[in-house]
């Protein structure tokens, strides 16, 4: 028998000031960062409804093409949104989430080059890396330890 691990006295260790404060530092700027990105995005839109007003001077197909490019900016902050809620809740940065994200985006970018002129070899290579980017999300979410939900 060991005297030190039958005692019922528990010998508690102190963690060091700075690896208390980097943790609840990083948490504190994550969550600076998702207020500040939900204020831009309620800007985001506001901007769009009032671009509404503008609607029977303007062209209908220039503002639909803006809202849609519009729409999907606020999409792709959402998902920034729901990566650094993630961080927060679990500690980390699920790899699901950052292709979410990524995904949106670039879908984003080849809407816009959908309404402007563009060059065939940008579209092939936005579709590539999209499919890349598809696969890799089926694999991360099929072959993950955790629930894909979590």
């Amino acid at each position: 028998m060991n005297a030190v691990t039958d005692s019922p006295v528990r010998i508690r260790r102190t963690a060091p000031f700075f690896s208390n404060l980097v943790p609840q530092l990083v948490r504190a700027l994550a969550g600076l960062l998702i207020l500040t990105l939900g204020l831009w995005m309620l800007g985001g839109i506001v901007q769009l409804l009032l671009g509404l007003r503008g609607l029977p001077d303007s062209r209908w197909a220039g503002l639909a093409e803006q809202v849609i490019i519009n729409s999907l900016i606020l999409l792709a902050l959402l998902e920034v949104i729901r990566t650094l809620q993630a961080y927060l809740l679990l500690g980390r940065v699920r790899v699901t989430f950052i292709l979410d994200t990524a995904l949106v985006v670039l879908i984003g970018e080849l809407m816009g080059l959908w309404f402007r002129e563009y060059a065939p070899e940008k579209v092939m290579l936005g579709l590539g890396v999209i499919a890349a980017l598809v696969i890799l999300r089926i694999v991360t979410t099929r072959y993950s330890p955790e629930p894909p939900y979590a």
